[in-house]
């Protein structure tokens, strides 16, 4: 099963290919992708993305997982997180969404198990 392709983004807007949902920020994986609702685990800017933001599309089995920080990369991602997962053994990508979104489609289309997590504002 392959990661699907992001489609398009824009200031607070993200579509993914065979998905009719636009998002304003998303979670990844091979075969699917979803809203990422903050409100699910508590992440604000600071201290920011959370291992249990990713447990989810890990839980996949991807082998890198990209993290877009916003496009003003406003958005945190703390060392432990980083830390989660190389201990699962996952490369790790962190970058300002717009570059992040360009890296995962390029991994997708080499047939790299690549997930990702992508905040589309600030």
């Amino acid at each position: 099963m392959s990661s699907p392709e992001i489609a398009s983004l824009s200031w607070g807007q993200m579509k993914v290919k065979g998905c009719s949902t636009t998002y304003k920020d998303c979670k990844v994986w091979p075969g699917g992708s979803r809203t990422w609702d903050w409100r699910e685990t508590g992440t604000n800017h600071s201290p920011g993305v959370q291992p249990a933001d990713l447990e989810e599309v890990v839980k996949k089995g991807v082998k890198t997982m990209v993290i877009g920080r916003g496009m003003s990369e406003a958005l945190q991602v703390p060392a432990s997180t980083v830390e989660y997962l190389k201990s699962n053994g996952i490369e790790v990508l962190v970058l300002q969404t717009e570059k992040a979104v360009a890296e995962y489609n390029a991994l997708a289309a080499r047939g790299v198990k690549v997930g990702g997590v992508f905040h589309s504002t600030c």
